[in-house]
């Protein structure tokens, strides 16, 4: 297989419905991959790092500290030396707005097919372009271009399907005339990323939402490797805890908790212990809460969210507001 580049969208893989973690696993095997390059950076709690594992793809991860990191920070640096005048601030608003321009595209429906098409990956060209214009050549910039070159260069000579952020994808094309994108238009999405999307709506309530209809979607399902039927039982625990219902809560939450397996999605065993502390503590079991909590922080891995979560616990018990 020659050199594929697949986009990454990091955290906005939450976020679409239609191109999800779970939709990456379906595309990776249309693809025929069994493993996937990681040039997406380092962050721990990337939703791909869950997903691709327990759909039982090998990530090799790719490139190294290239200077890059020193690179960003001259530009953090850049950027607050901007800020304290008028024409400085002027700039970076005009790259601010060139970067939300950017974002409202990323955040309109997602598929595959479109976060490839020409339309969206001229929209990112548009967006660096423009940057580059508000903040020149320089500090402003430059942090991303040795990064780019960086990247290029750890991926040449390299096959297979390697992601990448999407807004990277034009210019490592420019930099890797061997490198392509892939071919999806005969792909079509499944029940992974079906149920994926179910799960990760289940996770971001919103006020309008029907909690009885999220419920029962939530019931039917059985799972999969990439969403097992205990982060089905855990969404649906938050729902009960977002209306107060503590002991359905905590019922699902222990059945989470007992359906756990060493081949699930690793973020899992810390998300579900670390909200079982709380439904204990809102419950008034301080003991076996605080017992949940340190529970968590023994994990060898745990998401942040779910570490601020018992550190927070074993610090001030938790209290559900409007729960006696």
């Amino acid at each position: 297989m020659p050199l594929t580049l697949l986009p990454d969208l990091g955290d906005l893989f939450r976020l679409h419905p239609a191109f999800n973690a779970g939709t990456v696993a379906e595309v990776l095997r249309f693809l025929g991959a069994s493993e996937v390059g990681w040039a997406s950076g380092p962050d721990p709690d990337h939703p791909l790092r869950d997903a691709l594992p327990a759909a039982r793809f090998r990530l090799r991860e790719l490139g190294g500290d290239d200077g890059a990191a020193q690179a960003e920070a001259d530009h953090e640096q850049f950027v607050s030396f901007l800020s304290q005048y008028p024409q400085g601030r002027e700039r970076l608003r005009a790259a601010s707005a060139a970067e939300r321009e950017f974002a409202a595209v990323l955040m309109a429906s997602l598929t595959p097919r479109r976060a490839l098409s020409a339309e969206v990956l001229g929209a990112a060209r548009t967006y660096h372009a423009a940057v580059r214009a508000a903040l020149d050549e320089g500090p402003g910039t430059r942090w991303r271009e040795r990064r780019l070159t960086a990247l290029a260069t750890a991926l040449e000579g390299e096959r297979g399907v390697v992601l990448v952020p999407l807004d990277d994808l034009p210019g490592l094309l420019e930099r890797l005339p061997a490198a392509q994108l892939p071919d999806l238009r005969a792909f079509v999405p499944g029940e992974t990323g079906r149920l994926r999307a179910l799960a990760d709506r289940a996770w971001q309530l919103r006020e309008d939402d029907d909690l009885g209809a999220l419920l029962e979607a939530l019931d039917r399902e059985t799972g999969d490797p990439v969403t097992p039927k205990a982060e089905l039982d855990a969404a649906a625990a938050s729902i009960h805890l977002a209306v107060g219902d503590l002991p359905a809560a905590r019922a699902r939450l222990e059945r989470a908790a007992h359906a756990l397996t060493d081949d699930g999605p690793r973020s899992l065993p810390g998300l579900v212990l670390a909200r079982l502390g709380q439904v204990r503590d809102a419950q008034g079991e301080r003991e076996l809460a605080v017992r949940t909590y340190r529970a968590v922080l023994a994990l060898s891995y745990v998401p942040a969210v779910a570490r601020e979560t018992a550190q927070a616990g074993v610090r001030e018990a938790f209290r559900l507001e409007g729960v006696e």
